[in-house]
């Protein structure tokens, strides 16, 4: 019989899972489950394969390299400390099933349906019984454990919240790596095993960096940094969520008054989606968030037509930065826009507005810190590089139909040419 199972993975080379081994055995366990398996079916870029189109990646194949991650790191630390085998159960576990709470699209349901992956995460690991007995049969208590690290700041073990809930953390490791490979960017190429390599134990128990690893850990941080700027806050997202979160919005007012088709599941999505069962929240993917898609393009009303066949034809809405400009002169600008919405028969509270964005900088009070046998620091003040990408910036885009682009451009410049 064959013990083993491999993962042929783009980035990590061939994941192999020995079932000989209880907590690889667990592992194999978790990964055949429905709810594990669903994740295949949210893709782990959301909306960005309208942009990126080889951003087709899912979430299930994310938590297989996040686990792997964890499990490189592991066998690092144990060899410093082998008292760290104690938590292996709850590492493995809590890497492979840290994004089992995210709905249709990924991060994008956080803000069409309020939802939160994290608390869904911990949801399903403690209330979901498929889940919940294999951790069971492997540690009674894993199941609050692992649920607990997802979302609890007073954690009973620093070393596993900073593995898995931290800036440096194994899902950031696999992620930049991940989707810097599937956008076909370049910016992505973490030095994985130079940080796992500088890993350590800091006097107070946490995991600690040695000073060898800072450059690693710059790189790491700038990469960050891009991967943001480019990718994951590009307006094409941003654009796309405002499509979307206009669809939900205009099915909630006036759902009930045109007789518009969805399935049972979704509804509750939609209307109720801080009172979602467990077999509702299984339900939703992103297959069946597109075919409601699909079917309100062509059997709905207006204008949640247009807003459908927008997203699914890839027409989309237009958006500019206009992040120079003062608050009085945003409003400005956005009122001439809605202006010629109205002249133009589009719906101005739908089809126009301005969206804010924010990219946070590194914090280093949920990081690693600098251990050099002697003295414990922050990263920042051993390097002006990274003190640098520790400020955040906010951004404002004006969105609006591509049809009076030139026009909402030419206003804009006239704007600018002024400040």
């Amino acid at each position: 019989m064959n013990n083993k199972r491999i993962f042929h993975d783009p980035i990590h080379k061939e994941i192999i899972i020995d079932s000989d081994k209880p907590e690889e055995l667990m592992i194999m366990q978790l990964i055949d489950t429905l709810a594990f398996q669903r994740l295949r079916r949210i893709k782990q870029l959301g909306a960005a394969s309208l942009l990126f189109h080889g951003a087709e990646s899912s979430r299930f194949t994310h938590s297989i390299g996040v686990f792997c991650v964890a499990r490189k790191i592991y066998r690092k630390l144990v060899e410093i400390n082998p008292d760290f085998s104690q938590n292996k159960f709850i590492l493995f576990g809590a890497a492979l099933l840290h994004d089992l709470g995210h709905g249709p699209l990924s991060h994008t349901s956080e803000v069409i349906f309020a939802h939160n992956h994290e608390l869904w995460s911990k949801n399903l690991v403690k209330n979901y019984a498929p889940i919940s007995s294999i951790l069971k049969n492997f540690g009674t208590e894993l199941p609050n454990q692992i649920g607990d690290l997802f979302t609890t700041k007073n954690i009973f073990s620093r070393p596993l919240k900073t593995l898995i809930s931290s800036e440096i953390d194994c899902d950031r490791l696999d992620y930049l790596l991940r989707d810097s490979y599937n956008t076909g960017t370049k910016y992505g190429l973490v030095d994985l095993e130079r940080i796992i390599s500088a890993l350590t134990f800091s006097p107070d128990g946490n995991i600690a960096i040695k000073p060898k690893g800072i450059i690693a850990i710059e790189h790491f941080l700038v990469l960050r940094n891009m991967m943001y700027r480019t990718i994951y806050n590009h307006r094409i997202n941003e654009i796309s969520t405002w499509i979307l979160e206009k669809i939900i919005q205009i099915i909630k007012k006036g759902s009930a008054k045109k007789d518009l088709w969805i399935d049972e599941s979704m509804r509750r999505w939609i209307f109720f989606s801080n009172q979602l069962e467990i077999k509702d929240f299984l339900a939703n993917d992103d297959i069946v968030f597109y075919f409601h898609l699909m079917k309100w393009k062509e059997e709905s009303f207006e204008p949640l037509k247009t807003l459908c066949k927008m997203f699914i034809d890839r027409n989309l809405l237009k958006a500019s930065d206009i992040s120079f400009l003062t608050k009085l002169k945003r409003l400005e600008i956005l009122a001439f826009a809605r202006k010629k919405c109205k002249l133009n028969n589009y719906d101005s509270e739908i089809f126009c507005g301005i969206k804010e964005r924010a990219f946070k900088g590194f914090k280093s009070d949920n990081s690693l810190k600098i251990w050099d046998g002697k003295y414990q620091n922050l990263l920042e003040n051993q390097s002006d590089l990274i003190n640098t990408l520790m400020s955040s910036k906010d951004t404002s885009l004006i969105i609006y139909p591509g049809e009076f682009r030139k026009e909402i451009e030419d206003q804009i410049a006239i704007e600018r040419a002024n400040v």
